[in-house]
């Protein structure tokens, strides 16, 4: 992707949507050539805005047991969105972080592959999950944690990030499983 698009925003709060906007840093070329990086982690830093984003995606769970977050920064989104909503979190970890696994999937990048574990003995079959992460590119990795939670038995209820860049179509990966953006690229 080259350039900077303008990001359109799907929430109310236009003020803290500006801040949330002009808080998203471009990196070029990271982590290879052509490749622009959307860095949300200054977003995370700021105490307003990381409140709001995690207030607006903690109203998205619905009936949710428990709050997926993807590692990393999705991890942090995960488990405010988890204090906020009153449920439980589970990480879905890189491969090799964990001491017990349930399960591992392995997925593409827009840049390579990788592979996710859930941990064992911590969704149970039935438990009603949301799944959050920061950034939905390709979908690879939301796809990935969508299977390894039905795998585990668990009813996903749906996905929700922080920002959506569009034109790569991760959207699609997800099929049926609805999807929560609060900013688009």
């Amino acid at each position: 992707m080259t350039g900077a698009p303008r990001l359109a925003v799907e929430w109310d709060a236009a003020d803290v949507a500006d801040r949330v906007l002009d808080l998203v840093v471009d990196v070029p070329d990271y982590p290879r050539p052509g490749v622009l990086f959307r860095d949300v982690t200054p977003v995370l830093a700021d105490a307003e805005a990381f409140t709001a984003i995690s207030t607006e995606l903690a109203a998205l769970t619905g009936d949710a047991d428990l709050v997926a977050g993807i590692e990393a920064r999705g991890f942090l989104l995960a488990a405010a969105v988890a204090v906020v909503a009153g449920t439980g979190v589970v990480p879905v970890r890189k491969a090799g972080k964990l001491p017990r696994v349930a399960g591992s999937r392995t997925y593409d990048l827009e840049y390579g592959t990788a592979t996710l574990d859930l941990p064992q003995g911590v969704v149970r079959p039935g438990a009603r999950v949301f799944v959050v992460d920061d950034v939905l590119a390709t979908g690879g990795t939301a796809a990935a944690t969508v299977e390894l939670l039905t795998d585990a038995g668990a009813d996903v209820t749906g996905v929700g990030v922080l920002m959506e860049l569009a034109a790569l179509g991760g959207r699609d990966r997800l099929g049926a499983i609805p999807l929560h953006t609060l900013l688009r690229a």
